[in-house]
C-alpha cells in the first residue's frame, strides 16, 4: 500500500492533469467559437459583398463551419465519456477496497512454526454469534460506501441494509449533547451554572460534595459532575415504564439507584448516564417540548438523519426497520430490544449512515465549514477535553490527535463511531449483538488499514488476540498464545495481570465455566502476589457451585488484600449458604 505522502502526491498529479486537461480543452473551444463566429458573420454578409468574393471561398467557409461543428460536438462527447470512465474506475476502485476490508478483516499471527489465522468478516460475525452488523466508512469527510451484512435476526432469512435500524447505546449522549450545547448557544441553557437554576421538574438533592462546588451542564456533558449510575439496563417491552423522576429517585417501577453526588463535582471522570439523563430533564424543561420532538428539531432533521429518533418505544411504521437485539450466547432479546425511557443517555436509534452524516458535521464544523447546528466556536468547546479525554458528549483520544467518538451499548446492541477532524476519515459500526464491539473493533482495524488511517488502536493489549484465538481454536491454543508473548514481548500485544484475566471473564460470561476456571488458575500462578486474580478464581469456583474452592480462594485474596470488601461479602454469603 502506498504512504500517505506517496497517495497525496498520486491525488495532487491527478488534479493537475485534470485541470491541464480542461485548459487544453478550453483553448480549443475558444479557438472554434471565434472561427465560427467569423464565418457566420461572413456567411450573412450582403449579397454584393458575397458576389465580390471568389465562390471557392463560400464553398470553403461552409465546409469549415460543417467540420468546425463537428468537431465541437466530439469534444464534449469524448470530455462527457472520460468523466463517465472516471467515474466507473472510481467505483471498480471502491469495490476493490470494499471487498479487501471485507475478506482480510483477520490476519492474525499464532507464533513460530504456525499458519496465521485468517477469517473473512462472515466467518468473524458467525464465530461470535452476531447476526446482523451495518458499516458506513468515512473518507475525506464524505461518506464513501454503507453496507449491511447478514440478517436482522438469528434464523431470520430478511437481510440488513443500510437503512436497518439500530439502538445506538451510548451514541446516543454526543449527538443529544449537540442538542444541548445548541441551547447553550442561544441562551436556553448556561454550561457554567448549577443546573438547579433551570430545572423545574426534578432537582438534584443538595449534599455535602454540593457546597462549594455544583453540578453544571458542562459537568454532566463531561461525566465530571461527581453523579452516580454508570448506565440502564432498559426496560422489557412488558415491563410498565417509570418517569424520569422515578427514575432519579430510584423509585419503583425504576430498576436503577438513585441518581446522587457522591464524589465533589469537578475533580474527577467518573462515567454516568445518570448525569446524561438529568440534561435530557433539563432540555425538555427549558423548551416544554418532549425529547423526540426536540431532539428532531435541533438536530436530527438538521442534519438529514431521516432515519434517526430517540422515540421510547418506536411507533410501529419504525419499528418494522429495525434489527433484533441478541444476547452474547445468539438469543434473541425478549421482543427484539429494550425499552430506554433515558433517551438521551441510551434511547437514540439510528444507522450507521445517520451517524456519519452527524461525524461529519462535527468534523467540519470544528474548521467553520457546516455549522448547520453549532458554530465553529462552540464545536471547539464540544472537542475539548474537560478532565482525561472527556469532552462534551464526546470522548478525546490522546493517542490519536482529532479523533473522536463514542462507543454505544444497549440489551442486545452494540455500536462504534469514531471520527478525526484532521484527516476527514472515519467509520461508524453498529451490531445486533452483545458481541458487536468485539466484531466491530476488529473491523475498525481492516478498514483504518485500507484507508491508511495514521491510528494507534485501544490500549487492550492482546485480551481481542487471546479470545479471538479462544473463540476460534480453543482455550488451550490462547493460553499457549500468551506463553509466547510472554516469552517474546511485542509491543502490540502486550501482556499484564487483566489480560488472563480478561479472557476468563469471557469465557465465563459466555457460559464456559471450566474454560474460565483454567484460566483464572493460569492467572493465579502467573500474579500469585494480587488478590484481585484469586478474587476472579473465586468467583468461578463459587459460578460452578464447587463452594470450598470458592472460600479458599477468597480467604486467599482478603489476606493479600484486607481491604477487599467483594471477598468479604462473598465469603459471608458462601457460608451462610448451606
Amino acid at each position: 500500500m502506498a504512504s500517505r505522502n506517496a497517495e497525496g502526491q498520486a491525488q495532487e498529479e491527478t488534479c493537475l492533469e485534470s485541470q491541464r486537461e480542461r485548459g487544453r480543452m478550453g483553448l480549443v473551444r475558444l479557438f472554434l467559437r471565434v472561427i465560427v463566429i467569423r464565418l457566420r458573420r461572413f456567411a450573412g454578409a450582403s449579397v454584393n459583398t458575397r458576389e465580390e468574393v471568389c465562390p471557392a471561398m463560400v464553398r470553403t467557409a461552409r465546409i469549415v463551419l460543417t467540420i468546425a461543428y463537428f468537431f465541437s460536438c466530439a469534444l464534449q462527447l469524448g470530455a462527457q465519456s472520460k468523466s463517465s470512465a472516471d467515474s466507473h474506475r472510481k467505483q471498480e476502485d471502491q469495490e476493490t477496497r470494499i471487498h479487501r476490508v471485507e475478506t482480510t478483516v483477520v490476519d492474525l499471527p499464532m507464533g513460530e512454526n504456525q499458519a496465521p489465522l485468517r477469517m473473512d468478516l462472515s466467518q468473524l460475525m458467525k464465530l461470535y454469534n452476531v447476526p446482523g452488523l451495518s458499516i458506513a466508512v468515512i473518507d475525506d469527510c464524505k461518506m464513501v460506501w454503507a453496507k449491511g451484512y447478514g440478517v436482522i435476526e438469528t434464523g431470520s432469512s430478511t437481510p440488513v441494509t443500510p437503512k436497518t435500524l439500530f439502538q445506538a447505546g451510548s451514541i446516543s449522549k454526543p449527538v443529544a449533547a449537540t442538542g444541548a450545547l445548541y441551547l447553550a448557544e442561544h441562551g436556553k441553557l448556561v454550561l457554567d451554572e448549577s443546573v438547579n437554576e433551570k430545572l423545574k421538574t426534578w432537582k438534584v438533592p443538595e449534599n455535602d460534595f454540593t457546597k462549594n462546588e455544583k453540578v453544571t451542564l458542562r459537568r454532566l456533558m463531561s461525566h465530571t459532575a461527581g453523579l452516580t449510575v454508570h448506565g440502564f439496563p432498559g426496560y422489557d417491552i412488558n415491563d410498565i415504564l417509570p418517569t424520569l423522576v422515578q427514575i432519579f429517585n430510584g423509585e419503583k417501577p425504576a430498576n436503577t439507584a438513585p441518581i446522587r453526588v457522591d464524589i465533589l463535582p469537578g475533580t474527577k471522570e467518573v462515567y454516568s448516564g445518570g448525569g446524561i439523563t438529568i440534561e435530557q430533564q433539563i432540555m425538555m424543561d427549558v423548551t416544554g417540548k418532549s425529547f423526540p420532538a426536540l431532539m428532531r428539531e435541533l438536530v436530527l432533521d438538521k442534519l438529514g438523519m431521516a432515519d434517526s429518533s430517540y422515540e421510547q418505544p418506536l411507533p410501529s411504521a419504525r419499528a418494522a426497520m429495525t434489527a433484533s437485539g441478541t444476547h452474547a450466547d445468539g438469543k434473541v432479546v425478549h421482543g427484539r430490544w429494550h425499552i430506554y425511557p433515558e433517551m438521551a443517555a441510551a434511547g437514540l436509534w439510528t444507522t450507521p449512515t445517520d451517524l456519519s452524516k452527524f461525524a461529519i458535521e462535527i468534523a467540519v464544523s470544528k474548521h467553520g465549514k457546516a455549522n448547520r447546528v453549532l458554530s465553529e466556536k462552540m464545536t471547539n468547546e464540544m472537542l475539548k477535553p474537560v478532565l482525561e479525554e472527556a469532552g462534551l458528549g464526546l470522548f478525546m483520544d490522546k493517542n490519536n490527535p482529532g479523533q473522536f467518538g463514542h462507543n454505544g451499548a444497549d440489551e442486545g446492541f452494540q455500536a462504534i463511531l469514531t471520527m478525526n477532524a484532521e484527516s476527514g476519515k472515519g467509520v461508524a459500526i453498529m451490531a445486533n449483538s452483545d458481541n458487536g464491539i468485539a466484531v466491530g473493533d476488529i473491523l475498525l482495524r481492516s478498514v483504518a488499514k485500507e484507508y491508511d488511517w495514521n491510528y494507534k488502536s485501544g490500549g487492550q493489549g492482546a485480551y481481542p488476540m487471546l479470545v479471538l484465538i479462544a473463540k476460534a481454536k480453543g482455550t488451550q491454543a490462547a493460553l499457549q498464545r500468551y506463553a509466547e508473548l510472554k516469552k517474546f514481548p511485542s509491543a502490540e500485544y502486550k501482556v499484564e495481570e487483566r489480560t488472563l484475566n480478561s479472557l476468563g471473564y469471557t469465557l465465563l460470561f459466555s457460559g464456559q465455566m471450566q474454560d474460565a476456571i483454567t484460566v483464572f488458575q493460569c492467572n493465579v500462578q502467573e500474579y500469585p502476589e494480587s488478590g484481585n486474580v484469586y478474587d476472579s478464581l473465586g468467583e468461578a469456583y463459587m459460578k460452578a457451585g464447587q463452594k470450598e474452592l470458592a472460600i479458599q480462594n477468597y480467604e486467599k485474596s482478603l489476606q493479600l488484600d484486607p481491604k477487599n470488601q467483594n471477598a468479604v461479602d462473598m465469603l459471608k454469603k458462601l457460608k451462610e449458604m448451606k
